[in-house]
């Protein structure tokens, strides 16, 4: 672990012994779990902290750690990732009522992937898990073994493959195996064929006994599932797997087809491992997500990468989301929260929303630690850390303190979710008239930044609501994801908004 004990103590490498221990009592009083009882960062944190106070409390197990540390110095084109966090406020005046305030945490690659000339090609080991009900039948399943000819095509030799589809059984068509034979792949691709109902669970086991065959720290080990159905009786069984999944290593994506699957459901499993969830309306589209997906695996710079965040004690987390690639709200697991790939040509972006309490004394004080970690493919010793720890002045006067442009626009968008999530809350309290006005607050919303296609559909979901008091399937699943993928830069791939209302082939 390439980890910077001195870094995590916040002291210098030539501190005494005194000096370890009252870095250590500081931390002790923010992160230790007597201390900060609500907080699973702060317990994962104080961990490894513990773990970096013995080392170097003890003086021959910090000699050998000082000359290892020297060694992994000494290794040229080592490659690193960065973590830089922006709060939204520098300063905070004291007041009657909790304040908000936001950091934006950016995990960004080694600057030297960009003036790398070629592009960087990670080793994966990728298995597909593919629906083959009987509601696949046709241009579905088509598209499907198209977009799988295409992924086998793009795969290099050293590259590992392999195929599992389902429906009330899984089936192997492709054991874990090199892609040395690609049209030996491709033509037992092409005997797919549909029938039957749809079981997740079985397929998805299938899948990660298949990765787990050639499993390996250097490899991107990832399970795509494509499915167009709802699954029965299992989820909590595939929520598992998928938890058990992630500690192994083992990232799922899942993207679901059509309007007829559960979208929580598949947005549970992607998160819990760190994948992605998408929402795929037509099978015309099918080709272009699933090999974009892979070419963004294929791009990775670090693998198996978490952020930790541990606010101080009487700090609230109240909201984590990851604004790119692939927007999605994430959840906290052991401490540490799932993130999946850092691809060399673009950072991973996280917004976390912090409750300060009421009536804060005046002065300087510590707000939040943010900890990223992740396996570096590049290097010899991949695993490597990255701490930030942020803190505000506490004024009696308000000083001019503007948040900054970027996270402005990231909770400009950011308001547009949450504004479809909370019309879904109020239809499931039954309250129709509340879903109904925040549907069509969202309409007017969204056609003032110019997405009038995402905004007819906001409306006629609205009116949908007032008269059935239900929302469609489609128009349900349009909305959350295009309001997600609004929250993505530019500079990103992402659809178009007006690809939720177009019909399926």
């Amino acid at each position: 672990m390439d980890l910077d004990f001195y870094g995590l103590l916040g002291i210098s490498p030539h501190a005494s012994s005194d000096e370890i221990k009252a870095a250590y009592r500081r931390i002790a009083r923010r992160l230790h779990p007597d201390v900060n009882r609500n907080s699973p960062g702060a317990a994962a944190q104080f961990q490894i902290v513990t773990t970096a106070y013995e080392t170097l409390l003890d003086s021959i197990r910090r000699r050998r750690y000082d000359e290892e540390q020297e060694r992994n110095r000494a290794v040229k084109n080592n490659m690193y990732f960065t973590l830089r966090v922006t709060p939204s406020k520098q300063s905070i005046t004291p007041v009657g009522d909790p304040q908000v305030m936001y950091l934006l945490t950016e995990i960004a690659p080694d600057p030297r992937t960009r003036e790398e000339e070629q592009k960087r090609e990670s080793t994966l080991n990728l298995t597909l898990v593919l629906d083959r009900s009987n509601s696949m039948n046709g241009t579905r399943l088509d598209k499907v073994k198209v977009a799988a000819h295409q992924i086998i095509d793009n795969l290099s030799a050293k590259d590992i493959l392999s195929v599992v589809t389902f429906n009330d059984r899984p089936e192997v068509i492709i054991p874990a195996t090199y892609v040395t034979d690609k049209p030996a792949l491709k033509a037992r691709v092409s005997l797919m064929t549909a029938a039957g109902g749809t079981e997740i669970y079985q397929g998805l086991s299938a899948g990660v006994d298949q990765n787990r065959r050639y499993l390996g720290p250097r490899l991107v080990n990832r399970v795509i599932l494509l499915t167009d159905g709802h699954t029965f009786g299992d989820q909590e069984r595939c929520l598992e797997l998928a938890r058990t999944a992630q500690k192994e290593g083992i990232g799922i994506s899942a993207m679901g087809l059509g309007h007829d699957w559960n979208d929580e459901f598949l947005d549970k499993i992607a998160t819990a491992t760190g994948g992605t969830s998408a929402y795929i309306d037509s099978a015309g589209a099918v080709v272009r997500f699933l090999n974009d997906h892979v070419r963004h695996l294929s791009n990775a710079f670090a693998e198996r990468v978490g952020v930790s965040i541990a606010p101080d004690p009487d700090v609230q987390l109240e909201l984590a989301f990851k604004l790119s690639p692939n927007p999605q709200p994430l959840e906290i697991q052991d401490g540490f929260i799932p993130i999946g790939s850092l691809q060399a040509n673009r950072p991973i972006m996280i917004l976390f929303q912090l409750q300060i309490p009421a009536e804060i004394e005046l002065g300087f004080r510590s707000i939040a630690r943010v900890m990223a970690s992740g396996d570096v493919l590049a290097n010899e010793r991949q695993a490597f850390q990255a701490l930030s720890d942020i803190s505000t002045e506490v004024v009696a006067e308000p000083l001019p303190d503007d948040p900054p442009q970027s996270i402005m626009d990231a909770l400009s968008k950011l308001t547009l979710y949450r504004m479809q999530e909370r019309a879904r809350d109020a239809l499931d309290r039954g309250d129709i008239a509340e879903a109904t006005r925040r549907l069509e607050n969202l309409a007017t919303r969204l056609l003032d930044m110019g997405e009038e296609e995402l905004a007819n559909q906001a409306l006629a979901e609205a009116r949908r609501v007032a008269h059935t008091s239900n929302l469609s399937d489609r128009g349900s699943k349009a909305l959350r994801f295009h309001t997600r993928y609004l929250l993505a830069p530019a500079t990103d791939d992402k659809p178009t908004a007006g690809t939720g209302t177009r019909q399926l082939e």
